[in-house]
Order: structure tokens, then sequence, then C-alpha cells
């Protein structure tokens, strides 16, 4: 009896947790990274992003040397450029499990984007790093960061100009298939190019 008076109120103090703890249905919001990576790592909607929109806006002008091979261009370089994300779509670049390395037989995709890049001088190109579903959101975030860098390093590398590329992490927050398997997450840890057109008239 003294037993069951002891376990009774335990059992309700961790029922009341989980009820808390449970129930936030609240918007994901995107974990900002500190540092000098900040700059080139965006979110949906923040003042200086990518919108989720037709064009690339942004206030933030700083220029500079960054990770990932170069000078980095200031963000009122993509101001009002138009995203095509079809153009590049087959050039999609897989990583294994927590490695931002970029594989050797995922090397053609790389010379392939090159040449998209070298045959119009006018176009700049935003790289989007993403992951699968496992790992907490700050560390997916961070993970999707240093895989756009790594394809903005190999790209530098196949002769772009660093300036012409922009980087974005969107951690776990965009899977190409949703399901919850290996099948779906070896598609989901990738690194995605879209090709940006200037603005019409500019």
């Amino acid at each position: 009896m003294k037993m069951n008076q002891m376990i009774f109120p335990l059992v309700l103090a961790l029922v009341a947790t989980l009820a808390a703890t449970g129930c936030n249905k609240g918007p994901i919001k995107p974990t900002p990274l500190p540092g000098s990576r900040a700059a080139q790592v965006g979110n949906d909607g923040g003042a200086g992003t990518l919108s989720n929109g037709g064009t690339v806006g942004g206030n933030d002008t700083t220029a500079g040397t960054g990770p990932g091979g170069g000078p980095l261009a200031g963000r009122d370089e993509f101001d009002g450029m138009i995203k095509d994300p079809a153009a590049l779509a087959a050039h999609t670049v897989l990583f294994a499990f927590d490695s931002a390395v970029v594989k050797k037989g995922e090397q053609s995709k790389i010379s392939a984007v090159a040449a998209a890049l070298a045959s119009s001088a006018s176009d700049k190109l935003l790289i989007e790093g993403n992951c699968d579903e496992r790992g907490t959101e700050e560390y997916n975030r961070a993970l999707g960061e240093r895989r756009a860098l790594a394809l903005r390093e190999a790209l530098s590398k196949a002769g772009v100009s660093p300036d012409r590329i922009r980087t974005i992490s969107y951690g776990k927050d965009k899977p190409a298939d949703p399901g919850h398997n290996e099948a779906a997450w070896s598609k989901n840890r990738r690194g995605d190019f879209i090709l940006l057109h200037p603005k019409t008239g500019a």
C-alpha cells in the first residue's frame, strides 16, 4: 500500500511532464549559426536570406573571403535574381551518412554545373545543403552548410569563380523523399544546385 502511495505521485508527475513537452505544435524555426560562416547561411523569410518565391533578395552587402574557397559576393549582388531550380536538377549531388565529402562518383555532376555556368557569364548559382531527418536541427543545419561549402569549393576547383555562388543550409527541413528509411534518407543527404538568372531587363 505504501509503495502504491509513493509511485502514484511519480506517475502523475511523469504524465504532466510528457503532456507539457510533447504537444508543441509550433512551426520549426531555423537555427542561426554563429561565427563567420553565418553570413553564408540563410533561412526562408528572414532579412538577407533567399526567399521561398522566385527571386533572390537580401540586404547584407558584406563581402570578403569565406570557407568553401575564394571571395564571397555581397548579397546585394544576388538581389532580384530569378531562381531556375529545374535547370540543374539532374546534377544533385548525394552524400554519405554524416559526411560532407564530395564522392568521386559525383564529380561528373560538378563538371556539368561548371560547364553550365561557363556558358552564361551573367548567371549565378545557389547551392542548397540538405540532410536526412536523423540528428538535431542544429546539427543538421551545420552539416547542410558544410555540404554546400564543399560543393562551392569543388566548383571553384573546376573553374567557377566563388563570388558567383551563394550557399544556404536547410538542414532536414526540405526532404526530397518524406520516407523514414534508408532509401529515403539516401536521397535527402544532398546538395541541390539552383541556377540564378538576372532579372529581366537588368
